[in-house]
């Protein structure tokens, strides 16, 4: 008997009358609210409208919902069209499997729908919602918990997973927490985004393309200690190949687009600037206000020696005459 271990539900549903509230789904759409809160903050401070991160969520989080599905289906395929499964279980959304492969691809198509929509650059909205969508995928894990799904090898370490479930083939026992290792990956990797992103004020898209290779590191060595079935190729999960095909896509965009691209969009919102509906233009400096006198002197002495008629050259005329006199 392990002396500490960390304790799985012993179910994942709970019943408001004839309602089911189900774990997997509470932490998805927490994930979403962080992921758009946080992404409206840093939209604006960026120079872009409130709510336009929402409107675009709105296109973007079904999107990424059917992609991640379709995702987990694709490459699962014989959990759900072998004998003896039910093809209907594809839909069952709520008992786990979304593929952030395809949630992230399809999502990002219908981001792009909605950034079209409202007349703003994919690239901008994407590095704003970055660091948000790591958050998400954290809280997301989460759900993975309280079905009792997606945990590593045997293990018995103190943090060790208890799983008590035989439902699906398990068998119960001590199980490194993959979900939970995911987890802290994904905070970390949205601290590094921010911090980069402050750091070296990234823009053109090279914020979210940290975010995808960043995750890509983790995802690589967490696969590989997942014992759920997958498909192998070359004695490699599915998963670990994406994830290294991912990560050279995403290195190859910043170093590419940095070259290209340099710097961060100035301005991200077109409907926003001048509008005062942005951010604010920063005030006027004294040393500001002394250059802008300096300035107008300098043109008001020009003008003077270009025009006969101003003031300074009629003084002039006047001493000339004194003079002959």
């Amino acid at each position: 008997m392990e002396l500490a271990y960390i304790p799985s539900p012993s179910r994942g549903v709970l019943y408001l009358g004839p309602i089911p509230l189900r774990g997997y789904a509470f932490c998805i759409i927490i994930g979403v609210f962080v992921a758009v809160w946080l992404g409206n903050r840093r939209w604006i401070a960026r120079g872009g409208r409130a709510g336009t991160v929402a409107d675009i969520a709105i296109w973007a989080v079904p999107f990424g919902l059917v992609g991640g599905r379709l995702y987990h289906v694709i490459t699962d395929y014989e959990l759900y069209f072998s004998a003896g499964r039910d093809w209907v279980d594809a839909f069952k959304v709520w008992e786990g499997g979304l593929g952030i492969w395809g949630a992230i691809t399809l999502g990002a198509l219908g981001a792009w729908i909605g950034a079209r929509r409202r007349g703003v650059p994919m690239p901008a909205y994407a590095d704003a919602v970055a660091p948000g969508i790591a958050f998400a995928q954290a809280i997301g894990r989460w759900g993975n918990w309280f079905n009792q799904e997606l945990y590593g090898r045997e293990t018995h370490v103190p943090w060790a997973l208890h799983i008590t479930s035989a439902a699906d083939g398990r068998v119960p026992g001590y199980y490194h927490p993959t979900f939970l290792y995911e987890s802290l990956w994904c905070v970390g990797v949205a601290l590094l985004v921010m911090w980069a992103d402050r750091r070296f004020r990234l823009g053109h898209g090279r914020a979210f393309a940290l975010y995808v290779a960043a995750y890509c590191v983790g995802r690589g060595w967490i696969e590989y200690m997942r014992v759920d079935d997958a498909h192998h190729i070359l004695g490699l999960r599915l998963n670990d190949w994406t994830a290294m095909i991912v990560f050279l896509l995403a290195v190859t965009y910043i170093v590419v687009s940095s070259k290209k691209r340099p710097g961060r969009e100035a301005t991200v919102e077109p409907a926003a600037a001048g509008t005062g509906e942005g951010t604010e233009a920063p005030a006027a400096t004294d040393t500001d206000a002394k250059e802008a006198d300096a300035t107008d002197k300098a043109a008001s002495q020009d003008e003077d020696a270009d025009n006969p008629d101003s003031e300074g050259a009629d003084l002039k005329d006047g001493a000339g005459s004194a003079k002959k006199g």
